[in-house]
């Protein structure tokens, strides 16, 4: 499976896509360094011919995701296992420490990932330039425009991801807001899974719900113990 990964990543290293006004597409995958990162997570934790079940948030963060090349893992992680630092590297420590514990509870870290395969609905990165010209996060559900310019590739990235060997039974959506009904209608559409489930992203649990996270972890690890 690691070979499909990694042909899967250097197929988005060739996707070049224009968006328009101050809107503009971040695709980490272009740096051969990303590239040597992904080659090395992907050989470790995914050296077989398991088929995956999918998690999908929205669309990497600049710094998060769009830095390392790897969805959801952070830099230290990302350099006890490589050696490569990121620099301007951040995420939100509350979130990522959320989803660590989750990784942890359902077994380890070695556990989950030979279960599960992270990523995004739409894999690369999207910023809009503001008026001060900084580059500030934005998702494909943003507008209308936005999730219409990026429609085609979206559905194609999902094809793609799909070859790799994923288990098409049921599909995890991180937030249960618009990433996950813009899944669901894709998926009605284009019958990628039989169900699609939503999980709370991380953020709303612990910057909104901290005094529930018990109740969530439970949620998260019941969902991911009953696949089928």
């Amino acid at each position: 499976m690691n070979k499909k990964i990694i042909d899967y990543y250097k197929w988005l290293s060739l996707q070049n896509i224009e968006l328009f006004d101050k809107y503009k597409i971040v695709n980490p995958y272009k740096q051969e360094r990303i590239i040597k990162i992904v080659e090395v997570f992907y050989n470790k934790y995914f050296d077989d011919n398991h088929n995956r079940y999918l998690i999908l948030g929205a669309s990497p963060a600049r710094r998060g995701t769009s830095a390392t090349g790897i969805p959801f893992e952070d830099e230290e992680h990302i350099y006890k296992l490589t050696g490569e630092s990121i620099n301007n590297f951040y995420i939100n420590k509350n979130s990522s420490n959320f989803l660590y514990d989750v990784m942890e509870n359902y077994g380890g870290i070695d556990k989950f990932y030979s279960d599960f395969f992270l990523g995004f609905v739409c894999p690369l990165g999207i910023v809009n330039i503001n008026n001060k010209n900084n580059e500030v996060n934005v998702n494909y559900y943003e507008n209308r425009k936005l999730q219409s310019y990026l429609n085609d590739f979206i559905k194609k990235s999902l094809d793609e991801l799909i070859k790799i060997g994923i288990n098409r039974e049921v599909c995890y959506c991180i937030g249960s807001g618009e990433n996950y009904q813009y899944l669901l209608k894709l998926n009605e559409e284009n019958h990628y899974f039989k169900r699609i489930v939503a999980l709370e992203h991380p953020r709303y649990i612990m910057q909104y719900n901290k005094d529930k996270t018990a109740f969530y972890m439970n949620k998260y690890l019941n969902e991911l113990n009953n696949k089928l």
